[in-house]
């Protein structure tokens, strides 16, 4: 198994939009981006983040499209 803190972080966001894909696509877009910023720590959202701005590969197309709604959290 990868130590990459990425890889488990690409995985829950994937298993959130797998379970939001079944919803209506708004629904679904607002249950995705709500969960992360309603339960994800910072140093989650910062890693996710990471992930996104290199491009986001691994991450399902509705994980991508929820980031413009997912609280950015402010370097220390």
């Amino acid at each position: 198994m990868s130590h990459d803190p990425h890889t488990k972080l690409i995985y829950m966001a994937n298993q959130i939009a797998r379970f939001m894909e079944s919803k209506p696509h708004a629904e679904g877009l607002e249950g995705l981006y709500s969960h992360i910023n309603d339960f994800w720590e910072p140093r989650m959202r910062t890693h996710l983040f990471e992930v996104l701005d290199a491009g986001g590969q691994g991450l399902r197309p509705l994980v991508v499209e929820a980031a413009s709604h997912i609280r950015r959290p402010v370097a220390a």
